[in-house]
């Protein structure tokens, strides 16, 4: 689902340092005011199983209460302070934020996908397709969250024009015709237009080749501004943001093997507008 949030149950983040950070600040100032949780819930609005769930790290809490909380435990600013730092991104994975933290910044993202079209590179409705087919099915109010981030994300490709992307798709991907002829049609169209971009490349590994790079899987690459390289992976529920040198160098080479058995920019370009003629 390249990063987007999964979950159909309770729809609460996995815990993070700054989850539990924040719970264990707001424990120490119920405590300090004398009040167990049962006490705190009722002056806070919030039941004592959510005021719980919140001081243990495995509830995002909402802006109300932390207002609520602030002022009811007169807690010096502290409590509005700690929330500042909570990193949940509704709509995205837990492994998937500081990524997704790291592209918005990036002075290039490299992309290769052999699953789907990346989805920097989605249409709304094939976008939608993903997140409706998804198992276990997912609640109206999280396809919507996956929806309003994904589509965030991709104003990255016009909003930062100075940023170099890089993108390699398996023919075959495009060749699957998710949802249907017309979505697919869609699909390609906004391939071909966003292919001319001149910060955007989009490349085609063809259905048939002697060798192939990426034969390990989906791989992204990016640089930093401070010009650090970086490396993301991700499997069925998980990912992993890789920092070690020698293993983003290995996978920078094989990225641009990649480049080297993909089709050419302009003949790419050619295959997307040959296979739009042909759906």
């Amino acid at each position: 689902m390249t990063g987007t949030a999964s979950s159909g149950g309770s729809g609460e983040p996995e815990t993070s340092d700054s989850l539990k950070a924040f719970g264990a600040v707001v424990q120490a100032f119920r405590k300090r005011a004398g009040l167990t949780q049962e006490q705190f819930a009722p002056l806070v609005g919030y039941s004592v199983p959510t005021v719980a769930s919140i001081e243990q790290g495995r509830r995002f809490p909402p802006d109300a209460f932390v207002e609520r909380a602030e002022d009811v435990l007169d807690a010096f600013g502290a409590i509005r302070g700690a929330a500042k730092h909570l990193s949940r991104q509704p709509g995205l994975a837990s492994w998937f934020r500081r990524w997704a933290e790291l592209e918005a910044k990036a002075l290039s993202l490299y992309t290769y996908e052999c699953r789907m079209v990346p989805g920097l590179l989605q249409t709304e409705a094939y976008a939608l397709r993903l997140f409706t087919d998804q198992l276990p099915p997912l609640g109206d109010d999280q396809i919507d969250a996956n929806m309003v981030k994904r589509l965030e994300r991709q104003a990255l490709l016009t909003g930062r024009p100075n940023t170099s992307y890089s993108f390699i798709i398996e023919e075959h991907v495009l060749l699957r015709q998710l949802g249907g002829l017309e979505l697919t049609r869609e699909q390609l169209d906004h391939l071909i237009e966003v292919a001319q971009l001149r910060n955007v490349e989009v490349q085609v590994m063809p259905l048939v080749g002697e060798s192939h790079a990426g034969l390990n899987g989906p791989l992204r690459l990016l640089e930093t501004p401070e010009h650090q390289r970086l490396a993301y992976s991700e499997g069925q529920e998980n990912g992993h943001l890789i920092a070690e040198p020698k293993v983003v160098s290995m996978l920078q080479m094989r990225y641009a093997r990649m480049r080297s058995q993909a089709l050419p920019l302009k003949e790419s370009l050619g295959l997307l507008r040959q296979m739009r003629g042909a759906t």
